[in-house]
């Protein structure tokens, strides 16, 4: 972890020096962001990197010095970490786009599951979702899977996961039966059916947030960036993607 940790703000450094705003990014937002940040460039702004990871670990990172100018979350949680370390620039913080959490299996297998309440069937024996301790897509899930009742019934067969995109993985080369992850991601995942959405009173409300951290030495340049993540252009983009925009 601390290799890696190192080798990111490494690159993050060598690409602040080239004069690139360094962005930390909830990997399930990777094809929209990247999107998002090619019409930034033709709108007139500059170059965006993206370090796209778990938000929990990217908090993490933050939080331990790494150089980064703008920090979107998967979660408020993980922005409350960065913000209690005293790392989010005042007034910068802002909500920018929602989500939902849906079930999926293999397409190519008989379909076993037709609601959240049959992942409880013996024939479902692994489920893979975000680690429900730290990764948002996890602590989602188990949120839900508590309010419903399900939980007690189903925390055995989880396969924890370091980040949404791995519980998909999961379920894409036969190690989990199904998986709990997020609307947008199954877009990108090919092999995989949505069967059941995780709706109604109980579903947990999931918000990205996204602020300027307050160690950025490109403060004018990150405040822009995060400003054009709430125009239109940018919301468009998103919801061409399936995210939906949040409330201010």
């Amino acid at each position: 972890m601390l290799l890696a940790l190192w080798i990111t703000i490494a690159a993050a450094s060598q690409n602040a020096r080239e004069g690139a705003l360094i962005v930390s990014a909830a990997v399930s937002m990777t094809e929209a962001l990247e999107e998002v940040a090619a019409a930034y460039r033709t709108a007139g702004g500059g170059p965006v990197t993206f370090n796209f990871g778990g938000s929990n670990v990217l908090a993490r990172q933050i939080v331990t010095g790494a150089p980064v100018d703008v920090f979107i979350s998967a979660d408020e949680m993980q922005m409350d970490v960065v913000d209690r370390a005293g790392m989010i620039a005042g007034g910068s913080r802002h909500p920018i786009v929602t989500n939902q959490l849906v079930v999926v299996e293999d397409a190519g297998q008989p379909r076993r599951i037709r609601t959240v309440e049959d992942l409880a069937r013996p024939e479902v024996r692994r489920i893979a979702i975000g680690d429900p301790a730290a990764v948002p897509a996890g602590v989602y899930a188990r949120s839900y899977l508590e309010r419903v009742g399900l939980w007690s019934r189903l925390e055995r067969k989880t396969v924890p996961s370091n980040n949404v995109r791995a519980a998909l993985t999961a379920v894409q080369n036969g190690s989990a039966d199904a998986a709990i992850v997020y609307a947008t991601d199954v877009r990108i995942a090919r092999g995989l059916r949505v069967v059941a959405e995780v709706a109604g009173a109980d579903a947990p409300p999931i918000v990205y947030p996204a602020a300027v951290v307050k160690s950025t030495r490109r403060a004018d340049a990150a405040a822009r960036f995060l400003a054009f993540l709430r125009s239109a252009p940018a919301l468009r983009i998103f919801q061409q993607h399936g995210f939906r925009p949040a409330a201010s």
